[in-house]
Order: structure tokens, then sequence, then C-alpha cells
């Protein structure tokens, strides 16, 4: 393998929705340094730090019924048990609740963390508080979906944050997902929450950093034997 074919291959491609944000970032680059070269190179910098925002890098999924993947890459920022959002229609009992926050600097492709039937998709506008705080979670603008399983239905939802101001979602009522396929992006911060069932085994932490399609968060099954994976 040649130096430039090795290179190319440690260089993530870039999702197109990424690219009008690239563009707009390289041109006003471009008029920086016609005005003056120090800003140009920042501009420069920003447009690096972008294209590495819209990464969208292959991942290899565990295949393993019952296995939960994280939905996103980012830090456990809680794992606790409260009452889904209503729009999710999972009832007012307690449901587990799996936190992960996404800084400006991770990944934002988003995974399907279970195999499964889309059955519901809401959208609710709101506002961009921190993602970080537990109530943004209700006040804050998100896209819910509900997955049907064979452990019953779980609840993922994006979460748009203090710089987010757009959520993209690649799929429809009635699709069938693998763990680990790409089901939307939130743009520049935000948060995703999964909800489980109460009981579910959970096998990450706060403060954990967990790897969208690769990090396993819970498991319906633990004890189970060994696993499949898939590269995507």
């Amino acid at each position: 393998m040649s130096i430039v074919n090795s290179i190319r291959a440690q260089i993530p491609p870039v999702h197109p929705e990424g690219y009008p944000f690239i563009g707009a970032f390289a041109l006003v680059s471009l008029v920086l340094f016609l005005i003056w070269s120090p800003l140009g190179w920042i501009g420069a910098a920003l447009t690096v730090w972008c294209a590495l925002f819209f990464r969208n890098p292959k991942r290899v999924t565990p295949i393993r019924d019952g296995l939960v993947v994280s939905p996103a890459d980012g830090r456990v920022s809680m794992v606790t048990s409260v009452v889904p959002p209503p729009e999710l229609g999972l009832g007012t009992k307690p449901m587990l609740r799996v936190s992960i926050f996404m800084s400006v600097f991770n990944c934002h492709v988003n995974r399907a963390p279970v195999p499964g039937r889309i059955e519901r998709i809401v959208y609710t506008p709101g506002k961009f508080i921190n993602a970080e705080l537990d109530k943004a979670s209700e006040d804050n603008e998100r896209n819910a979906m509900v997955i049907s399983t064979q452990h019953g239905e779980i609840g993922v939802v994006q979460i748009a944050g203090l710089v987010a101001r757009r959520i993209v979602s690649f799929v429809r009522v009635g699709q069938e997902m693998a763990a680990g396929e790409r089901f939307g992006l939130i743009r520049f911060g935000s948060r995703l929450d999964v909800f489980l069932p109460e009981g579910t085994t959970t096998l990450v932490s706060p403060g954990q950093t967990a790897i969208a399609g690769e990090t396993v968060l819970a498991d319906f099954r633990p004890g189970e034997g060994s696993r499949t994976y898939r590269t995507d």
C-alpha cells in the first residue's frame, strides 16, 4: 500500500449532510485569507473541525440477541430510572434511562441501539438549554423514536443542545433496522437518551466513554454466550 493510500485509509468519510457546511466554512476561510491571512488560518482550522464533526466512520457492531449498543459517540452522563416522556407512548411507569452527551468534538451520526421495527417517530419543538441538564429531556427540542423488539418496546430520543439547531432523521415508521445501522444525526452538540425496560442489566456507568454502534450499554440476556459482528 502506498503512503498516500495509507494516509487516506486513516481519514474517515464525511456524511453528505456535512457537505454544505464544510463548503460554507471553506468559502468563508478563503475570503478571510484575502482580508488577513491569520484570520484565514483560523477559518481553515474551523473548516477541518467541521469536516471532523460530520465524519461518518465504519463501526464493528457486536451482534447477539439481547444486546443494546450505544446510539451515539460521547460520554455516558446519566444512568437512572425515570418516567419516559409522554410522546413515546411507553406508559407512566419508570424505565431505565441511559443518557449519552455528545460534545462538538464527537462524531454525531446516530446508530440504532437494537434490531427492530420503528413503531413511532415524534418530533417535539422546544428550547436549546444545556443538553447535560436533566430537564433538557423535557424542555429541549427533540426527536423521539420507539423501536419494537423481541424484548419489548424501547425508546430512543435525540435531544438538541445549546449549539444544536437541527435534528436530522434518516428513517421512517415501519422500517426494520439492524443494530448499529445509522438512523440520524444532530448538528453541533447534543444528547441521546435510551429508554429500556426496568430491570434491564446495564453495562456502563456515568463518566464512561461510549462509541456508537460498538459500546454495549445493556444486555436483556446477561450471561449468554458468544457474539458475532457486523461492519458498517
